[in-house]
């Protein structure tokens, strides 16, 4: 399982996919565009443009599959009833959950984080080389075998960031090509998101 707001997807988010595929040799990955998160500050994108960007994203990525069941749900969404859903659906299927450093440093703070060890191992995709220390980790002993670290291309950009550029008019189209995939920069130009107003 691969969530997050995906507000919007990024290159980041698409060699995420392909290295976790690749390195824990998936059957499938769930990339599961988050509803209503409860722990936003900020208003997110609408559903529909969300879910159609992150198909856009991720379309070309073999065994990876947009699912869009939490933007489903009524109510906050939380990892643990994701997970639980999914380990109903694949009885004796070994799950995995994909974060960023960023999310896990803030682990202990998710909703029924234990329980969410219990059912998958947590694999953690650091931006950059010093993202994680060892004392990260060790705040989970004697779980630190549920831990696996994604091996990745060094990306030091987030979703963030690409919508303050835009929001600014500081990334043009070519610009915005290097940091999401075409079709996704298409579709933020057409119904011109980020915009100001």
């Amino acid at each position: 399982m691969f969530g997050g707001s995906f507000d919007p997807p990024h290159n980041a988010h698409v060699a995420l996919a392909r290295a976790a595929l690749e390195q824990c040799a998936l059957d499938v990955l769930h990339v599961i565009p988050t509803g209503q998160a409860w722990h936003k500050a900020r208003t997110l994108s609408a559903p529909e443009h969300r879910l159609a960007m992150a198909t856009l994203a991720f379309g070309n990525v073999d065994r990876a599959m947009v699912d869009a069941r939490e933007l489903q749900r009524p109510g906050p969404t939380f990892t643990i009833d994701t997970l639980k859903a999914l380990q109903a659906e694949n009885p004796g299927c070994q799950l995995y959950l994909f974060i960023g450093a960023d999310q896990f440093a803030s682990f202990g703070q998710w909703h029924q984080w234990r329980e969410i060890l219990e059912i998958a191992i947590i694999c953690i995709a650091a931006r950059t080389e010093s993202a994680l220390t060892q004392a990260e980790f060790d705040v989970y002993a004697p779980h630190n075998h549920r831990f696996f670290v994604l091996k990745l291309p060094l990306m030091p950009f987030s979703a963030t960031q690409i919508r303050q550029m835009m929001a600014a008019g500081a990334a043009s189209a070519e610009e915005a090509r290097k940091l999401v995939p075409d079709a996704v920069a298409r579709y933020i130009s057409h119904y011109q998101l980020y915009r100001p107003g």
